[in-house]
């Protein structure tokens, strides 16, 4: 939590300091071109002025200081390049890695198997009117390698990666605040060798004349010349989509906020000898520290959060609004959650009875191994206490612990026929399982590039070329805390202490559990070696590394901690 201290005052000094803004140009907010995002990681900021080094000294605790003010050559301000422009400086902006990154970049839980053409919006049609998409067939037809759409649907072969339902009831207030955001919808097709071509991109805004009128909706292409240019703004829009719902959902919604009611249930109703404690302790480590620690600076009214996440104020409004119409507990399981989103399908044959539709699909691959881990040692531990179904029933704390996660924790979804009613043995084993891994979601550990666009108008009341663009210095900031391990950082298979049970059985269990994920690693190192597996590595040549289960300290791209503690 130290080492997390002292990079986080260093990533955020611009903004407990408003003062650094006089070490910038005329533009302190914004960055004015591509080439002066990359000094910030080439080269860094010189130290400032004596006056503007006092009054950090007044507002930075004395123990941090050495970790700003670096001694050791590396400049003021200096953030590690981000891995996916170490190689080369522009593939990030090619069509094969954006639609890359929807199965193995920072947020590849949201595309989706495309099951009607046009794609149908499930909002209510008298509150916002008609929702459903503009894409007609000429718009990707002729991209289907001759194929119809008709033909492609049946075939499996496109999908969705949809912003449209979610952004839609809040777009109009969103785009009061200064930010310039558009709904989204992505179409993809799935070629021969296992990548994804985008195809069309359809951007939306409530109808001026109120959400009842419906959406106001453009279709884009990839095309030349300035139609190219219009291609990869849109794109852009997609990404910021993408990187807000990560931050917002995939992150804070679906890993701190959802995970907090397990921590403060375990603590309140488990005793520490307790085996259901000792299974789950480890991965609560430094969670309810980081959350109060978000609440202060990070979620807060007029936080990071409201400064660098798009929803401005209504962040948190959005994010609550998420949950009470789409979180449900069995769902964070990967492999429900796979086949909720038709990506993955039940079939006898396949390891597991679990097929994935994209076969290369590295973030589905490395999370199922790792999933089907940890239900593996979660099955050989929980047996060894609960020996039948009514030793579950008898167990007065572990109702108790049950009971309070439901009504207490959830309880505006206490009354869901979704929630396990905590009776047997395998309705403990996979409520165990679904915490281990849905506490662990997003793979923010991946550092990449973040750009935050500000609205250009012009060219048909849409956009005109882009000669420069504004990005936020906070993003970059926020990324690098949210992408580095700490030097004490505890990971999956590994445990604080070698003795944390008296029963030899669980000890041999866990070191069977270890020996299982060195060989996950192993495997994820031969499948970035696979030139045959090319969303493994991209035009970025990055290999795809987010769930390598271990990791050193510091920006990495890989490492699963024990808990959600950043």
């Amino acid at each position: 939590m130290s080492d997390f201290l002292a990079y986080a005052l260093k990533a955020i000094a611009q903004i407990i300091q408003p003062a650094l803004e006089s070490v910038f140009d005329e533009t302190p907010k914004e960055f004015d071109s591509f080439e002066d995002v990359l000094k910030i990681y080439e080269e860094g900021i010189d130290l400032p002025n004596q006056d503007l080094i006092d009054s950090i000294v007044k507002n930075i605790p004395l123990e941090m200081l050495k970790e700003i003010f670096r001694t050791d050559g590396q400049k003021f301000l200096k953030y590690p390049v981000p891995q996916v422009i170490k190689e080369d400086k522009t593939a990030w902006r090619t069509d094969e890695e954006f639609a890359r990154e929807m199965l193995a970049g920072l947020n590849p839980v949201v595309i989706q198997l495309l099951q009607e053409f046009p794609p149908k919006s499930k909002l209510d049609n008298e509150t916002y009117g008609d929702q459903n998409s503009t894409i007609t067939k000429s718009h990707i037809e002729q991209s289907l390698d001759g194929l119809t759409v008709e033909e492609a649907l049946e075939k499996e072969r496109l999908f969705i990666l949809d912003h449209h339902d979610t952004l839609i009831p809040y777009l109009g207030r969103i785009n009061t605040t200064g930010n310039k955001v558009y709904a989204s919808r992505t179409l993809l097709f799935l070629k021969d060798d296992g990548t994804l071509k985008p195809l069309v991109i359809e951007l939306s805004l409530p109808h001026p004349d109120g959400d009842s009128f419906g959406a106001v909706s453009e279709v884009y292409t990839p095309g030349e010349g300035v139609y190219d240019s219009l291609w990869q703004l849109a794109k852009a829009y997609v990404g910021v989509n993408d990187s807000g719902n990560h931050q917002l959902i995939s992150h804070w919604l679906q890993t701190h906020a959802s995970i907090e009611p397990f921590v403060i249930a375990t603590n309140r109703q488990l005793s520490v000898l307790h085996p259901v404690f000792k299974l789950l302790e480890p991965h609560y480590r430094d969670t309810m520290n980081i959350n109060a620690f978000a609440r202060q600076i990070l979620i807060n009214g007029g936080g990071i959060f409201e400064i660098t996440v798009f929803p401005s104020k209504y962040a948190m409004e959005m994010s609550s609004f998420i949950y009470k119409n789409h979180w449900t507990f069995p769902d964070q399981a990967l492999p429900a959650e796979l086949k909720k989103r038709g990506m993955a399908v039940e079939d006898p044959e396949a390891p597991h009875g679990l097929r994935l539709r994209i076969e290369d699909y590295p973030y589905a691959v490395d999370g199922l191994e790792v999933w089907y881990a940890i239900e593996s040692w979660v099955q050989d531990y929980i047996p060894l206490y609960y020996k039948t179904d009514e030793d579950v029933q008898n167990d007065t704390e572990l109702q108790a612990w049950w009971k309070e996660v439901r009504e207490e924790g959830h309880g505006d979804k206490k009354s869901e026929p979704w929630w396990p009613k905590m009776q047997t043995r395998k309705e403990l084993i996979d409520s165990c399982t679904n915490y281990y891994t849905h506490r662990r979601r997003d793979v923010r550990r991946q550092l990449k590039p973040v750009i935050g666009y500000r609205p250009i108008e012009g060219l048909s009341g849409w956009y005109s070329a882009v000669k420069y663009v504004e990005v936020c210095e906070e993003p970059i900031s926020l990324i690098e805390i949210l992408s580095t391990h700490s030097s004490d950082e505890v990971y999956l298979g590994q445990r604080d202490s070698k003795e944390w049970a008296a029963e030899e059985e669980a000890l041999k269990a866990f070191e069977k559990f270890g020996e299982k994920v060195k060989e996950i690693e192993k495997k994820i190192d031969e499948r970035n070696e696979d030139e045959t597996l090319k969303n493994r590595t991209g035009p970025v040549k990055m290999p795809y590394t987010s769930l390598f289960p271990t990791s050193e300290g510091g920006v990495t791209g890989r490492g699963i901690p024990n808990s959600v503690s950043i």
